[in-house]
């Protein structure tokens, strides 16, 4: 186990430091092995100053894995959460696999809020290799809070996790099928394929509707044609919240051509379904 200490670091030194490491980087001279070197560094992210602690954490990431370990010291057991938070940005520019269970502890344990966040955006940054681990997050009985974390994780990942994305569909966790789906449908916005076009018409039929609603969400995001050929059947169905969220998604769609459909329905008497269908229509025109 790495010590570090809890002292603060001098100020003036920190700096000097700072500058001493990057002229070192810069002429290739850096000793990568100095175990002391690399120990003052990490100690130096307790500085106040959030633009130094930048300055290191960017070193951290031309360093890379020789400063993994101290970073996941720290991550795990430095009292300063300061120190923490940096840790996990460090180790989010070094993208190191290993680092992978420690920053899912830190998600699930940590009590400062923002280094959950700092080992959320960590793991979005390992790619494919965090997939699983983050759906064992969102499957397992841990609050909201870090399974919301997870589930953005997911969704930063992108096109990169979806073969496990995919796969992961066929869960019989309803909060896993809920966190695939977002994640698709974000994915949806810049790649379409017949595999996601499987997934996500399939999710409109879920046996969950939570699922469905998610799916409804995410036609907003897929090329606009068949986009409508889902949700302009969804404005009649008896399910209210179902058609309500296809209302919606018609709106944030913006095709003019959904107009008709939605003029339409500003007789409805269904509770609620003339107000949507004006939100919808205002956000067309």
């Amino acid at each position: 186990m790495v010590n570090i200490s809890e002292k603060l670091p001098d100020p003036i030194e920190i700096e000097q430091l700072l500058e001493q490491i990057n002229e070192q980087l810069a002429q290739k001279t850096f000793d990568s092995q100095d175990s002391e070197l690399l120990q003052k560094m990490v100690e130096a992210l307790a500085d106040k100053r959030g633009m130094i602690r930048l300055g290191f954490v960017e070193a951290f990431g031309q360093i890379g894995k020789p400063i993994t370990p101290f970073l996941l010291e720290a991550l795990a057991n430095h009292p300063n959460p300061v120190v923490r938070r940096s840790a996990g940005k460090g180790l989010a520019k070094i993208q190191e696999p290993d680092s992978i269970p420690t920053l899912i502890n830190a998600l699930l344990n940590d009590e400062d809020t923002v280094v959950k966040s700092s080992s959320a955006g960590a793991l979005a940054k390992m790619g494919a290799v965090a997939v699983k681990p983050l759906l064992e997050i969102i499957e397992g009985d841990y609050p909201g809070t870090s399974k919301g974390q997870a589930s953005w994780a997911l969704g930063f990942i992108g096109a990169e996790g979806i073969e496990e994305l995919l796969l992961a569909y066929q869960s019989d966790n309803r909060d896993v099928r809920i966190c695939v789906v977002g994640a698709l449908g974000r994915i949806a916005e810049s790649r379409w394929d017949k595999d996601l076009e499987k997934v996500l018409f399939s999710a409109l039929e879920d046996r969950d509707v939570e699922v469905r609603l998610e799916a409804i969400a995410a036609l907003s995001r897929i090329p606009p044609a068949l986009a409508l050929t889902k949700l302009i059947p969804l404005l009649d169905e008896s399910n209210l919240e179902l058609s309500k969220a296809a209302f919606l998604a018609l709106g944030k769609l913006g095709e003019k051509e959904a107009l008709p459909y939605l003029e339409a329905k500003l007789e409805d008497n269904r509770p609620g379904i003339s107000q949507v269908a004006k939100i919808a229509i205002s956000q067309i025109q």
